[in-house]
């Protein structure tokens, strides 16, 4: 995303200078600033034109923020992450999106991890090989589930209200309301320390998965349904598979 952005802001540059070269060359047009009214009017107002396109473009390229792209638009890594780095510069929330990226990362390494083994183990039309790879899919689609969830419940913190309830500053309103309102903060903060919980659950399960493979030598197709860690990640798929974004 950065490297778009130095494109972007490279290709304003080199069209300005190319315009100005044109302009103010005298073996072209050859305008000269002082040779006459015209000539000193035009000169000015392209030099000025060409100051404000650099300072647009640097301000669209570096300072203004993109419209967030729709949560249910997401779908590669990439869009989840560039979600969630705003909320880096939230300090409430600092801790818990950092944990966040670094699951998504983790969880990155351990599928790619497991489908290594499982392509030493098996050919890749084997019914084992493509039960354990589906399984694996499933579990990675359940985080990516959980952090989009995360994600809506983000786009709509307020910290500055967040910091106000907590720190109970705000006399205007009656004790109940506010003890409302820091309850629907108490709630959020749970349900953010259940997300990780559920993250990390899922990466967990991942490992036990990936040590059980590594120790058994054969599979029969049929008992695969039947090892503990797969029997775990299939309750734990059920258990969310209804889970609300």
């Amino acid at each position: 995303m950065a490297g778009n952005k130095y494109i972007k802001l490279l290709g304003i540059i080199i069209a300005t200078v190319m315009i100005n070269v044109i302009v103010f060359s005298p073996g072209i047009i050859g305008v000269a600033i002082g040779e006459n009214a015209f000539a000193s009017a035009f000169g000015i107002t392209l030099v000025l034109a060409s100051i404000l396109a650099l300072l647009y473009g640097s301000y669209h390229a570096f300072f203004k923020q993109p419209a967030p792209l729709p949560v249910k638009e997401m779908v590669t890594h990439d869009d989840y992450v560039e979600a969630l780095m705003p909320f880096m510069r939230v300090g409430s929330l600092e801790g818990d999106i950092t944990v966040t990226l670094d699951q998504m990362e983790r969880l990155i390494r351990k599928k790619d991890t497991l489908m290594n083994v499982l392509g030493q183990r098996f050919e890749v039309e084997e019914l084992s090989y493509k039960k354990f790879a589906s399984v694996i899919r499933e579990v990675e689609k359940l985080l990516y589930l959980n952090v989009r969830s995360m994600i809506n419940r983000l786009r709509v913190f307020d910290e500055a209200e967040y910091k106000s309830v907590m720190s109970q500053k705000s006399s205007r309103f009656s004790s109940g309301i506010m003890q409302q309102k820091a309850n629907l903060y108490h709630e959020f903060l749970s349900f953010m320390k259940h997300s990780l919980d559920t993250n990390e659950e899922i990466l967990l399960k991942l490992d036990k998965l990936l040590l059980e493979i590594s120790r058994l030598d054969s599979f029969d197709p049929a008992e695969i349904e039947n090892m503990p860690c797969m029997r775990e990640i299939d309750s734990l798929i059920k258990q969310t598979k209804y889970y609300k974004q």
